[in-house]
């Protein structure tokens, strides 16, 4: 059944702190009561519940795994099209696999940053369930420690090679072998208005230019908001201007880079553009107080900015709390480079590891994460697919839209799944905002970085 077939997608789906995937969740009542496990049409012949909220199949089943999964990702997703939509997965394969039975865990949204530390550590030590998500912000992790089982068997070469190339960068290996299924992501756009800017801007003296105009046309709005606070989303939208260039924060062994060479130039020049938003006033210098995306739509609604950096499920939420009218009016484009071949996005997302060696629950694993992950569960929740075929299969991503976000994920690039991508994160958040108030340089901004995040790798080894 396909729940969804207009996407409903709450304020921020991707939840956008250090670990910015989507994982939904939140403090709102699971889809099942506790003390009340039952559902309607979720039992099996004898009455027995099929889905509860710890336990997926006949509690008596002969053969049973370990399961870890974001609760909103399962049937307590406080949506209640996504709870819907989990519990009639699960408990469809549940019947089609009754020798099975999945003992669950599922983690509340505000656990789930602390929650990938532990399961690394407990993965170490031989602890942690058959199988797990875990944001694809930190799988290479695991990945380089060796902790995840392969999964070719499981998923034919064709699927492996119709992953988007920055999904493949991260968890398939050296070797050809893929260690974990990337399921859903995101991406960063430009969203402008074509009645005030009518051609999307390519490069960003064009975007800067643009939004002057705009600004110019009408004096109520501004030209440019994007994230400038401290939170993670002021570096890993902003990063988008560092990597269309060829940058790279570290290099293979996870060593800081940013701050040598070309990769420090190129630093340097996404600080200078984004310091020059705000001295030409295309951008107010208010933007370092920007720390939630859901500014931006009320922006849009009173009619008070021409352009925005934002997430692509923002086009949804748009077309829900804006008059038809004025909807029309909105588009999007990449978010323009330093030249019009420059591009690049930051993704972010989830993925399942197998972290058995049991060969019977590795296949029932995979079987399961496939039955419920691979197309089902981005219909339920909306949250684009990694996998370019699957833009061609599912109904739900047949618009003009979604066809974009395809072809913009190509130029798609995840966050470094290294130990000191937080500290970096923090040193370049925080000196932006201090470089738009004039505190720093952007000659300030990278090298004070660059030297914390230097200090603390050499530290770790």
């Amino acid at each position: 059944m396909m729940v969804t077939s207009r996407i409903r997608l709450l304020a921020v789906p991707f939840l956008l702190v250090l670990v910015l995937a989507a994982c939904g969740g939140g403090d709102d009542l699971p889809a099942t009561a506790p003390g009340d496990e039952s559902a309607e049409g979720t039992s099996d012949a004898d009455g027995a519940s099929l889905v509860t909220l710890d336990r997926v199949g006949s509690e008596d089943a002969p053969n049973s795994f370990t399961f870890q999964v974001t609760q909103g990702h399962s049937p307590q997703a406080p949506t209640p099209t996504w709870a819907e939509g989990f519990q009639e997965r699960y408990q469809a394969w549940a019947e089609e696999n009754p020798d099975w039975r999945i003992d669950m865990e599922v983690i509340p949204a505000a656990e789930v940053t602390n929650n990938m530390a532990v399961l690394l550590e407990e993965a170490n030590v031989g602890r942690a369930p058959d199988c797990a998500e875990v944001d694809s912000f930190v799988i290479a992790q695991f990945i380089e420690q060796d902790l995840l089982q392969p999964l070719n068997e499981f998923f034919t070469q064709e699927e492996i090679d119709a992953l988007f190339p920055f999904v493949k960068d991260v968890v398939v290996d050296d070797n050809g072998d893929l260690r974990a299924f990337w399921w859903n992501t995101d991406l960063r756009v430009l969203y402008y208005r074509t009645d005030l800017i009518p051609e999307p801007p390519e490069t960003w003296d064009e975007h800067i230019d643009a939004a002057l105009a705009a600004e110019e046309q009408d004096p109520s709005v501004d030209g440019y908001l994007f994230n400038g606070g401290r939170w993670e989303a002021t570096t890993f939208d902003n990063l988008a201007h560092f990597w269309s260039q060829g940058g790279d924060l570290v290099d293979e062994e996870g060593r800081p880079i940013f701050g040598e060479g070309e990769n420090r130039e190129y630093m340097l020049n996404m600080l200078n553009f984004l310091q020059r938003t705000v001295d030409t006033g295309a951008a107010p210098q208010r933007v370092n107080t920007i720390i939630q995306y859901d500014e931006f739509n009320t922006a849009a609604q009173a009619g008070s900015v021409a352009s925005f950096l934002g997430g692509h499920w923002q086009y949804t939420q748009l077309e829900e709390i804006l008059p038809e009218e004025e909807f029309n009016r909105w588009d999007f484009t990449m978010i323009p480079g330093e030249t019009p071949e420059a591009d690049a996005t930051g993704t972010g997302g989830w993925t399942f590891g197998a972290l058995t060696d049991d060969p019977d629950k590795l296949a029932a694993c995979a079987d399961f994460v496939k039955s419920v992950y691979n197309g089902p569960a981005n219909e339920i929740t909306g949250e684009l697919p990694t996998s370019t075929e699957l833009y061609d299969s599912l109904e739900t991503f047949q618009s003009d839209a979604f066809q974009r976000f395809n072809e913009f994920l190509e130029f798609g690039r995840a966050r470094p799944g290294v130990p000191v991508y937080p500290l970096i994160s923090n040193e370049l958040q925080v000196g932006i905002g201090e470089m738009i108030t004039g505190q720093l340089t952007p000659e300030d901004v990278v090298d004070r970085a660059f030297s914390q995040a230097m200090s603390d790798y050499e530290a770790s080894q």
